[in-house]
């Protein structure tokens, strides 16, 4: 990872955190991104802390709202000549109801529209770093779950799992429909998906105590699998990867399984014109 520059959404705390660490451990120069920038400064002094010669960099972006994204990606593509790693991490999962800056709901707006915004603002120089990678974070909650075109904004009655599902699903369609566009274009980008199965992390502060019997896995382990997606030389643009235990809830780096509902490529293409739309971004060029 030497001489690479690496940045992750989310990285202040949880499975974000644990990538930083092992991105700045492996020498990459590793831009900790997140909103709160005395949490941001926080976790980049932890990490300093224990990982000699760390370097890192606070990467201060709200994606709750696409203004903010736009003038993160302006101020990153004057202060870096390159960018190897787009780790599309930070989420959040079954908040109370609400919507971000641009009226879309909540989970859709910052898990998937602000990921996608953020990729296009960013594209030109992913384009001009030779072997770069996007690794954007779905979840086995992207099963059973559907896009639903008419419910994006919170039009329907709020039903937090369900548009937890719709948000997941979208990122995975969204990295999958990158690769084939990136594909078509004869690319050398890279662009895969990954899960952390289920994992102890803040993410899960809204679920109240965990059900007995429930085990989860540490940030670092959940981790893993998106870690392999962005720096093994093994993988292939277009994989997902998750845990490789039952039902992908535990276990270490494996390749996952993808609901057929991503592999719907007629809907993906609609997902990604309206997202083109939404943001004024076109891409890949």
């Amino acid at each position: 990872m030497n001489q690479k520059t690496a940045l992750i959404t989310g990285a202040n705390t949880g499975l974000g955190f644990e990538m930083a660490q092992s991105l700045a451990g492996q020498g990459a120069h590793v831009v900790v991104g997140g909103r709160n920038r005395e949490k941001v400064e926080a976790a980049i002094q932890t990490i300093g802390d224990t990982v000699p010669n760390a370097s890192l960099e606070a990467g201060i972006v709200d994606l709750n709202s696409l203004a903010s994204v736009e003038a993160f990606a302006k101020a990153f593509r004057k202060s870096h000549e390159r960018l190897d790693i787009l780790i599309n991490n930070a989420g959040v999962m079954v908040p109370p109801e609400g919507r971000t800056e641009d009226g879309f709901e909540t989970q859709f707006g910052v898990n998937f529209v602000a990921h996608f915004a953020l990729t296009g603002h960013l594209y030109d120089l992913l384009n001009a770093t030779p072997e770069s990678r996007i690794v954007t974070l779905s979840s086995i909650g992207h099963r059973g779950a559907s896009i639903d075109f008419d419910n994006f904004r919170g039009e329907k009655p709020y039903e937090p799992w369900r548009e937890y599902g719709q948000s997941k699903l979208a990122d995975l369609m969204f990295a999958l429909e990158l690769d084939r566009r990136l594909r078509a274009k004869g690319s050398h980008i890279l662009s895969l998906a990954a899960h952390p199965g289920v994992s102890q992390t803040e993410l899960t502060r809204n679920l109240g105590p965990v059900p007995a019997g429930i085990s989860m896995m540490s940030p670092a382990d959940g981790a893993a699998p998106t870690l392999v997606a962005a720096t093994s030389p093994d993988v292939i643009s277009g994989q997902y990867w998750g845990p490789d235990g039952p039902e992908e809830k535990s276990g270490k780096p494996g390749l996952a399984v993808v609901d057929s509902a991503a592999h719907h490529d007629g809907e993906a293409t609609r997902l990604w014109e309206w997202a083109e739309t939404e943001t004024g971004l076109s891409y890949p060029n």
